[in-house]
């Protein structure tokens, strides 16, 4: 038979793997807007440069300034880095999977929290806590092996989002604009 201060054991791990889920959940997300941000800039440099180049390359052949046709030349192997680099990292590609992985320890994410409720509703068994705890770590580990490496400025951002911002933080108020007027607290 379970004692209290068992159970109490264990809610407080989960506490702490919840905790620990609910950031890598906003890294991975913050991730995804990172790359997003910079493949953006790539495919406008991209834009830019080859209207510049195009540009550069009718007035050489209309006109009569030698220089623009070394710009144009430069410009050129500039954009030959830029997609060098974009065929060889493909951002958009990247940015899907951490948008994936997001969305898959968002469901580890609810889970933990789920469980967290059931064990202060009483609801739950010592022996399903385990249970339910040790399959949510098995589905976690299968979502981290598969899933993309984050950085270190994604998981500076996820700090401000979270602590700062609080953007997993609500008032009973924003909750109850949310619900049926049956289910508001006010």
């Amino acid at each position: 038979m379970e004692t209290n201060s068992q159970i109490s054991h264990i809610e407080a791990q989960l506490r702490e793997c919840y905790g620990r889920v609910v950031y890598s959940h906003k890294t991975q997300e913050k991730c995804a807007d990172i790359l997003k941000r910079i493949n953006s800039r790539f495919k406008w440099a991209q834009i830019i440069i080859s209207a510049i180049n195009t540009g550069g390359i009718l007035y050489t052949i209309f006109g009569e300034v030698n220089w623009v046709g070394y710009v144009s030349a430069i410009l050129s192997l500039v954009l030959v880095c830029i997609n060098s680099y974009l065929k060889q990292y493909d951002l958009g590609q990247l940015m899907q999977k951490h948008s994936d992985s997001a969305v898959e320890i968002w469901n580890i994410r609810e889970s933990y929290l789920s469980l967290l409720t059931d064990i202060r509703a009483g609801i739950i068994s010592y022996d399903e806590i385990i249970e339910k705890r040790d399959n949510l770590q098995s589905e976690l580990k299968e979502i981290y092996k598969g899933g993309p490496r984050t950085i270190s400025k994604a998981y500076n951002e996820a700090t401000k989002s979270l602590k700062k911002n609080e953007e997993m933080t609500f008032s009973d108020a924003e909750i109850d604009a949310f619900l049926p007027v049956v289910l508001r607290k006010k």
